[in-house]
Order: C-alpha cells, then structure tokens, then sequence
C-alpha cells in the first residue's frame, strides 16, 4: 500500500481533532474555568432603622407618639484604624410622623457613633429638622401643639444601642429640636423612644 503525503496528512489531522478529547478528560484542569473574583455589590446605604417615640412629655403635644424612619449612609472617607474612624460622620436622612396629628417632620444631618465594647455604642447626631407643626407667636399657637417659631429648626439627637449580631442591633434614643432663639421664642421638641436597626 503506498502512502502519499497529502494522506498521511491528513490521517495525522484526523487523529488529533479525535484525540483531543480525550486529552482533555485525562487533564481536569482544562475543564475547571478560569478563576475570576465576584462582583462585588456598590451600596452607598448603611444602615436602617425603625422605631417610635413619645413626643415631648409634659408639653402641649404630649400623649401623643411617632413611628420614625432613618437611613444613614456610608462614611465619605474610609481606609481609617477604628479609632480615628469613629471620628468620622455617616449622612443622615430621616423622619419622625405624628399619628395623632401633631407635628411631623422630616431631618438631615451627619451621625457620630462611638464603640463602647464590641456590642454596646453610642452616638450623637446633629442636623437640621423641618417640620409641619406651628409657628410664630406662643399667643397664636393652639393649645394642643408646642409652639416651634420657625422652620428648619436645629435638631440633637442621642443614643445608646446594643448590638445583637453583626446586622442587628437595638436603641434608646433622646431628640431635641429647636431654633436656638434665631426666631420667634419656642418651646421646641423633645422625644423619647427606641429603634430596631439593620447594618447591611
């Protein structure tokens, strides 16, 4: 039998297209993709609280109480050693509504929140508050609303939290809102309550 070179060629061709196969069965490693790190996800939020408070004991508004919401947002500068990172605010958007219809209000400013030990924290906020109830003169204000003098008022908040894991954690919490007398004279707002939070 004589073998010429284009057949020769072309048995050789045929072999490998068929032997590639296999070759790869016998080597697991041309079967296993090649790694690539996932995706990580972009989030700018936080954390997430809800919660209620009584509104202002012992003033017009009181016996009255509030459910609240509250986003806080990531640190702006990151990379910092845990001390000098406590030192830097999260952005801060919430809101506070009346359901007995006295005054509600919506605020934003920056939260402070220092570790006490690995579970239990405080923190301060500070912002500013803006708000539907009554303003001007205390003689114009109904007798069941606080007398606010103007809107926005600057808002204090404070808190103590424990930490029930690394998501969830929860809060009594003390606000204030007032004008600081740069208007009309008020009594302003102080609410007691609490919060549930979720740390993503």
């Amino acid at each position: 039998m004589r073998v010429t070179l284009p057949s020769l060629a072309a048995a050789i061709t045929t072999a490998v297209v068929l032997a590639a196969p296999a070759a790869q069965a016998a080597d697991p490693s041309a079967m296993v993709p090649a790694y690539r790190p996932p995706v990580q996800p972009l989030s700018i939020v936080s954390e997430f609280r809800i919660g209620g408070s009584a509104q202002d004991p012992g003033s017009n508004e009181k016996n009255t109480s509030n459910i609240n919401g509250e986003l806080l947002f990531a640190k702006p500068v990151t990379g910092l050693d845990r001390f000098w990172a406590a030192f830097v605010p999260r952005p801060t958007v919430g809101g506070s509504y009346n359901v007995d219809g006295r005054t509600s209000y919506a605020y934003l400013g920056a939260t402070w929140t220092f570790d006490i030990t690995d579970r239990i924290f405080v923190e301060g906020f500070f912002g500013a508050g803006f708000h539907d109830g009554r303003t001007g003169p205390k003689l114009f204000v109904p007798k069941t609303f606080n007398s606010l003098g103007c809107s926005p008022l600057f808002r204090e908040a404070a808190g103590i939290g424990y930490r029930i894991n690394e998501h969830w954690s929860i809060m009594a919490t003390i606000e204030h809102m007032s004008n600081a007398g740069l208007c009309v004279e008020n009594r302003g707002l102080t609410n007691y309550g609490g919060k549930i939070a979720y740390t993503f």
